[in-house]
């Protein structure tokens, strides 16, 4: 009987498989993370200097490389869609995997909250037009959208990546002619800093409150692993286009990084709300910063719709096992999880009419250190108590790799609060009262004792529907 019953729970509970190769997977880890081409990051250069942000954006780079590569090897072994805690579970159990999730919950529910109030401001630049209207018109459509199916949804975020891909590499065309190595040390060490410098202005202390920034260059492209059930060969194709997603921000950052400050100072650049467009117009080229001050909208629409693909897989993986409320993993006759789009959404657009953009990003980042720790945790704990386990992709360094990534995301995490103690100190508030919510309640009312149990229980249920069909 227990059987039958979980077989007609995970029928109501099945992605569309097949709707992904390694070329979209790739495009949705771009998209992830494209807007923190666009702003964010240079804000890091009025904390530390170009000099002391280099420093950051060179160990958070590390970090991700090193991160990304333990993902690839895990997403391979266990091709599941709620990525990092799968893995977690699969190691550390039900509590270590609930832990992993929430935080990459957290992460990923209040970045789009925090992105969608961006759009508003770019809107009302261009428009005139903000406010909560605006949030809404952006969830409702763009959730919409991915109600309609993962081909559709993922098809469309490679068209707005690809808009704003181009801003980027024709801005760092227009302003290779202008570089001046002298531009980017024109911020004057600070007279009360310790040891400042023309290449560290405001000391260590700056290089550590920059981190934070330094990671919006490539914050949530762990999220590729969580289309892992819709990839065609999840074996191959999530672990290529992680990485694939991984090299192409790389490039990008140093574009962003070298090009704007060398082009019209680092001092301006760190202030800039628009760095990008203020670069083109400090060198003459107005015509196509208006161009870009358009395309910068298409920049954070990817990120905000890539996100809400994300956080929905996530919920689904969540819920499926039973760690969150049931319904939210039903899934619709297209093979989409309604209620795990929808439910979030809501509330993604109740946290933006707050309108502190700057805060639930620093929230949203605390998340993502902590999942950072415990996803490269997962890799050396799979390394040493499942080493027979079969492996299609392996991480280059092994556990070493991993190693740097857990070190690396515990300093970073610190550096949140280097920065905005308020934005640290209201994560972790948050993450301990949800975690009660599993230890009182929904630790008890898993779907199956231990991940290869649930994911037996996947297996066999697919299998079936395919027969059937």
């Amino acid at each position: 009987m227990k059987n039958k019953i979980d077989e007609e729970y995970l029928a109501k509970r099945q992605l569309k498989k097949g709707t992904a190769g390694w070329m979209l997977l790739a495009g949705l880890g771009i998209s992830y993370v494209i807007s923190g081409d666009f702003a964010g990051w240079n804000f890091g250069i009025a904390e530390a200097g170009w000099g002391g942000f280099l420093i950051s954006a060179i160990l958070m780079a590390l970090m991700y490389v090193c991160l990304v590569l333990s993902l690839a090897e895990m997403s391979a072994m266990i091709p599941a869609a709620g990525g990092g805690y799968s893995f977690a579970r699969q190691v550390m159990g039900p509590i270590g995997g609930f832990l992993t999730g929430l935080a990459i919950l957290i992460e990923y529910a209040l970045a789009p909250a925090a992105i969608v109030i961006f759009i508003g401001a770019a809107t009302e630049s261009l428009l005139g037009v903000n406010g909560p209207i605006v949030y809404a018109i952006f969830y409702i459509v763009f959730i919409a959208i991915h109600v309609l199916g993962a081909g559709e949804a993922l098809k469309t975020m490679m068209v707005i990546s690809a808009l704003a891909v181009f801003a980027i590499i024709a801005t760092a065309i227009a302003l290779i002619g202008d570089f001046n190595t002298a531009n980017l040390f024109n911020i004057a060490p600070s007279a009360d800093v310790v040891g400042a410098t023309e290449f560290l202005p405001f000391g260590w202390h700056g290089v550590w409150a920059a981190l934070p920034f330094a990671m919006w260059l490539f914050l949530a492209v762990e999220g590729v692993p969580l289309a892992a059930e819709e990839a065609k060969n999840p074996a191959k194709d999530v672990p290529k286009g992680i990485i694939g997603a991984m090299m192409f921000l790389l490039f990008t950052a140093v574009l962003v990084l070298f090009l704007l400050a060398g082009a019209s100072g680092a001092e301006m650049i760190g202030k800039s709300t628009v760095p990008l467009v203020d670069a083109l117009n400090f060198t003459g080229n107005e015509t196509l910063g208006t161009i870009v001050n358009v395309l910068a909208l298409a920049g954070l629409v990817a990120s905000f719709f890539s996100i809400i693909y994300g956080y929905s897989r996530l919920i689904f993986a969540l819920s499926r096992a039973g760690y969150l409320p049931q319904f939210l993993s039903l899934t619709s006759k297209r093979k989409t999880p309604t209620w795990a789009l929808i439910v979030p959404g809501v509330l993604g657009f109740l946290a933006s009419l707050s309108g502190e953009g700057d805060l639930m990003l620093g929230m949203a980042v605390v998340g993502a250190t902590i999942s950072y720790a415990l996803m490269a945790l997962s890799h050396i704990l799979l390394r040493v108590k499942q080493p027979d386990m079969k492996r299609p992709y392996k991480t280059p360094g092994g556990m070493a790799t991993s190693g740097v990534a857990l070190v690396l995301s515990l300093i970073a995490l610190t550096g949140v609060y280097a920065f905005d103690p308020r934005a640290f100190n209201y994560t972790i508030i948050l993450y301990v009262v949800c975690s009660l919510y599993f230890f009182l309640y929904s630790k008890n009312h898993l779907v199956a004792k231990t991940a290869q149990e649930e994911f037996a229980m996947i297996e066999k249920a697919e299998k079936e529907l395919e027969h059937e069909l």
